[in-house]
């Protein structure tokens, strides 16, 4: 008995030495790099939502270095350049330019797209399934995602023969894909452009002074941080506009057809994970959406006097009134 109590109290003195023998967490420290912040974007939430659903705990075993350019997007390549300098783990860049950025920043840290419309086209990899290189990611179907936009503006407005595309310059367009698409449907192509809202008046201008009977909004974080402004003056314009994200719509704009872009953020954490687990980057894959959204405010289709036809609001996932 006497040499059971010892090894007992052996072993329960043994057990602290042991806890503290072992190595603590490793610390990873991811880059964020993007348009805009977490306070500001929706997005945002969804990638760390993901992350602690996968064990990493801020302050334990994660730690974020974020960098947010907004309306400045010339601040970008400095902004990714500190993130180098930071030596984080893996640098998350939301959408173009910011990857582009990051991977001009460095070749050999991990860099993972939370959406970007061509990735091949623009040099950042090699392919689709096997990237090669520090770059991966989630990617959006772009000229296949804005024909549809065309073909649903087609199916409201029969007569459509011009469209105006609200772009930022600093963001990558292949304007000769862009038409391509737009010819099957014998509509003409018109790029305006805007890098702050500063701006966004004279785009509408220049669309409207051209006679385009509709106008497209691209992706842009600029765009989507003024969403509600946009919409307001395409209501002064009395222009059908269509947007990428739902949110568009909430704000007042007329219709959007795209994907959810929480879900390409919560699967970009994934893409954290297993890079920080050991796997390269250029193995991982780029992703592509498979299911996207249509939604329309009926609200500002009566303030432009459209009428949706049925084949157009059966196919609708969302109404805002």
């Amino acid at each position: 008995m006497l040499r059971l109590i010892r090894v007992v109290l052996l072993a329960l003195l043994a057990a602290p030495l042991g806890a503290e023998a072992q190595p603590p967490a490793k610390m990873s420290r991811i880059g964020l790099l993007g348009g805009t912040s977490p306070e500001v974007s929706p997005f945002w939430g969804r990638f760390f939502q993901r992350l602690r659903e996968l064990g990493y705990v801020e302050g334990q075993n994660i730690a974020f270095e974020g960098r947010y350019y907004g309306d400045r997007v010339e601040q970008l390549p400095g902004f990714a350049a500190e993130l180098v300098r930071l030596q984080v783990d893996v640098i998350v860049a939301a959408a173009a330019p910011a990857p582009e950025a990051a991977k001009q920043a460095t070749a050999t840290i991990p860099i993972v797209m939370a959406n970007h419309a061509d990735p091949v086209g623009s040099g950042l990899v090699a392919g689709i399934a096997r990237p090669g290189g520090n770059v991966t990611g989630l990617s959006l179907p772009g000229v296949a995602l804005r024909l549809k936009q065309l073909q649903l503006l087609k199916e409201i407005l029969p007569g459509l023969s011009r469209v105006a595309f609200l772009r930022n310059p600093s963001i990558p367009l292949d304007v000769r894909e862009l038409e391509t698409a737009a010819r099957s449907l014998l509509i003409r192509v018109q790029v305006v452009e805007a890098r702050t809202p500063s701006e966004f008046r004279s785009a509408f201008a220049a669309a409207t002074k051209e006679r385009a009977g509709a106008l497209i909004v691209l992706a842009g974080s600029s765009f989507f941080a003024h969403r509600a402004r946009l919409a307001e003056l395409a209501a002064q314009s009395r222009l059908p506009t269509v947007y990428v994200l739902r949110e568009h719509v909430d704000a007042g704009g007329f219709m959007t057809y795209g994907v959810d872009i929480r879900e390409n953020f919560r699967r970009a954490a994934g893409y954290v994970d297993r890079i920080l687990k050991g796997t390269r980057p250029g193995d991982l894959p780029i992703e592509q959406p498979t299911k996207f959204e249509l939604a329309i405010n009926l609200k500002a289709a009566k303030a432009l006097g459209l009428t949706i036809p049925p084949s157009v609001l059966a196919r609708a996932d969302r109404f805002v009134e």
